[in-house]
């Protein structure tokens, strides 16, 4: 299906991007997955050549257009060549929103430009041990001391956790006011009392360094403390949304991907004298899978113009998150037994895309989350 989402300057930019993934990263990322861990070396390399805070201004470095369909490409190229341990994502998707919409002039011109050149790696925490997809069961507390803050608490899964050398932290701030009791604290690198725990051990994502981070009485200053205190759960409610159309935006090159390694491969494997792909029951099940695929396609590009033009709601996002993510999970796994033995083997691509793909229905809120906020928004 040919696309007509993307500009001419942005189809150049997928070109160049895909030209640096050759080059930088297809030939270590074997390597990456052994050592579970990117080296910092390519966020400098990526920042030199644009790839990071397209949305930034310009007068810090930054690209200056906050056009998403940049993030798209970025995300939909790492995931076709099968590059999950790139965390760009995180950083152009998630934390630089937080950053361009919340910090004022004196924190932009402190974080942005080493956000933009890939010498400052992000992260944000939210989850913790006993809180998963509960945001307002949130531990992790803050507690003013003259003009600082005392950080407290500990997060888990924090993708770019090793890496990170800012972390956006969600803190309880005022246990009495509810939803209007969190604020977000920005942790940098070398704060005392700020701990990094291990680097998790996945079932996928091998390349991804996701940590546990610990805060044991940081002392954060006042400078820090990212928008109005108070606000962190609104501001978390707010940016959501990108978030989870990220999240679909990789579900949809997934299936794309996956459904076009599987249908090479159905032409070339035989069985019982003829290719597979000659069965009634395999082209029936790629012909379903084809439609799926296409759909999702068109709903997920169709949820990217939703957000450039700022009417992409909380409900929709869930919508796009949970559906794309199941069907993607459930695409692979078709995938892989069409492969046969061949796609249990970890040497074929659809063996990695099964292992990397099962957590897109659980990070950024599972599918029952999912659910659940578009289930009140329909006031039964």
């Amino acid at each position: 299906m040919e696309r007509s989402l993307f500009t001419p300057e942005q189809i150049m930019f997928r070109d160049s991007f895909r030209a640096f993934l050759k080059e930088h990263v297809a030939p270590h990322h074997e390597q990456w997955e052994k050592d579970e861990i990117v080296p910092r070396d390519l966020w400098v390399e990526a920042g030199k050549l644009g790839f990071l805070g397209t949305a930034v201004e310009e007068k810090y470095g930054g690209g200056g257009d906050p056009d998403f369909r940049f993030n798209a490409i970025v995300s939909e190229e790492c995931t076709r060549g099968g590059y999950s341990g790139v965390g760009f994502m995180l950083h152009n998707d998630v934390v630089q929103p937080y950053l361009t919409e919340l910090a004022n002039e004196e924190q932009k011109q402190r974080w942005l430009p080493g956000f933009v050149s890939g010498e400052i790696i992000t992260a944000i925490a939210m989850t913790e041990p006993g809180t998963g997809s509960d945001l307002q069961g949130i531990k992790t507390n803050a507690k003013k001391d003259g003009n600082d803050w005392i950080l407290n608490g500990s997060k888990t899964f924090i993708t770019n956790g090793i890496n990170a050398d800012l972390v956006i932290v969600v803190a309880k701030t005022n246990p009495d006011a509810g939803a209007q009791g969190f604020s977000l604290f920005v942790v940098e690198r070398g704060m005392e009392g700020f701990e990094r725990g291990r680097n998790l051990d996945k079932v996928g994502l091998k390349a991804q360094d996701t940590a546990e981070l610990h805060f044991n009485n940081v002392r954060v200053p006042a400078e820090n403390l990212l928008g109005e205190e108070g606000m962190g759960f609104i501001y978390l409610m707010k940016n959501l949304p990108q978030e989870r159309l990220s999240i679909a935006v990789v579900a949809a090159a997934a299936m794309e991907s996956c459904l076009d390694m599987t249908i090479e491969y159905c032409r070339d494997r035989k069985a019982f004298g003829r290719n597979i792909g000659a069965f009634q029951n395999t082209r029936f099940v790629l012909a379903e899978l084809a439609t799926e695929t296409r759909m999702v396609r068109l709903a997920v590009d169709k949820f990217i113009e939703m957000l450039n033009e700022k009417t992409l709601t909380v409900q929709d996002a869930a919508m796009i998150k949970w559906w794309s993510t199941e069907l993607q999970t459930k695409l692979i796994d078709r995938c892989v037994q069409l492969h046969g033995g061949y796609g249990y083997m970890r040497e074929y691509p659809i063996a990695k895309a099964f292992l990397d793909s099962r957590v897109q229905t659980i990070y950024g809120g599972t599918t029952e989350i999912m659910k659940e906020i578009i289930g009140r928004s329909l006031n039964l």
